[in-house]
């Protein structure tokens, strides 16, 4: 389906597919850039353009720590909300699901394991996964809400998950690319250190939230460069240690929270709880890290 609109600058007719609501836009006419809305007539929001001194857009701490809390108190982002509460949900019962099939032949029976929950486990990070990016690119051009659900069908779905743990594997491991190679070398060589393995791999984790950043906005993995994703790092430096701790508190809280093992009603309550837990803070640092770039698009080098 096709949203009709006029520009907000200049009143030319647009058309965009429905899929990109809530997304950057640009006039072809005026070049004035606007957040495409969700539905025919309807107003789309200006992007600001970024500020000509090239300086850092002030109130980064606030919007991060302060307003962020709003996301959980806005009734505009109950679909969002709900659709995170659905995947977290599912996921804590199904992870664990395993099956069996047997075969049985004149001699012997194979058995083999159906992984049906690691699978379940997977396609459902896909999903948040895909929504984290959603957030991230709706706030560094500046939608003060969750972005919209729009799922495409069956096979838009499915392709959003695959594209979206594709997306995350490759960010991963092109920032822990020093540490696998070093693991090659030191077993080829013999030697084991592990202490220098272990900060080598924490290392690794920090320029994963500007790795994320970079291809959330750019939707380019050739983007993935070492001056891209260490020169803002160093340029601003404090926010984005502010920004990181967020994403790792998620993922301190997520090393604690098992999944649904036959716990008893009050272990499997806290355990659930636990991994909501996770997504707030997930939602906080998807949000803190679009406002980076919102605030901070000067010492990209992109």
């Amino acid at each position: 389906m096709t949203i009709q609109f006029n520009c907000p600058n200049c009143n030319a007719l647009i058309a965009f597919a429905d899929k990109h609501a809530g997304k950057r836009g640009r006039c072809l006419t005026c070049q004035q850039p606007f957040i495409i809305p969700s539905q025919d007539e309807e107003k789309p929001k200006k992007v600001k353009l970024k500020a000509e001194k090239g300086e850092p857009v002030p109130g980064f701490y606030r919007a991060a720590f302060v307003d962020g809390w709003k996301l959980f108190t806005k009734l505009e982002n109950a679909t969002g909300l709900l659709l995170i509460l659905i995947a977290v949900c599912f996921k804590f019962f199904v992870a664990r699901l395993t099956y069996t099939v047997a075969f049985h032949g004149p001699w012997r029976t194979i058995e083999f394991p159906l992984p049906i929950g690691f699978i379940l486990n997977i396609a459902t990070w896909g999903l948040l996964f895909w929504y984290y990016m959603e957030i991230i690119y709706s706030t560094a051009f500046e939608l003060e809400k969750l972005p919209d659900v729009h799922l495409g069908g069956f096979y838009g779905f499915l392709w959003r998950i695959i594209k979206s743990v594709y997306t995350f594997f490759i960010a991963m491991l092109v920032v822990e690319l020093p540490f696998l190679i070093t693991v090659v070398i030191l077993r080829i060589a013999g030697v084991e250190w592990p202490v220098f393995l272990y900060v080598l791999l924490l290392g690794g984790l920090f320029p994963f939230p500007m790795a994320v950043l970079t291809v959330a906005i750019g939707k380019d993995l050739t983007m993935l460069r070492p001056d891209y994703l260490l020169v803002p790092i160093f340029r601003a430096f404090k926010p984005y240690l502010a920004m990181s701790a967020l994403l790792g508190a998620a993922g301190v809280l997520h090393t604690q929270a098992s999944q649904y093992a036959g716990q008893n009603f009050a272990a499997a309550t806290g355990h659930l709880l636990l991994n909501l837990a996770v997504q707030v803070f997930a939602l906080m640092a998807m949000r803190a890290i679009g406002l980076f770039y919102r605030h901070y698009t000067c010492y990209l080098p992109w």
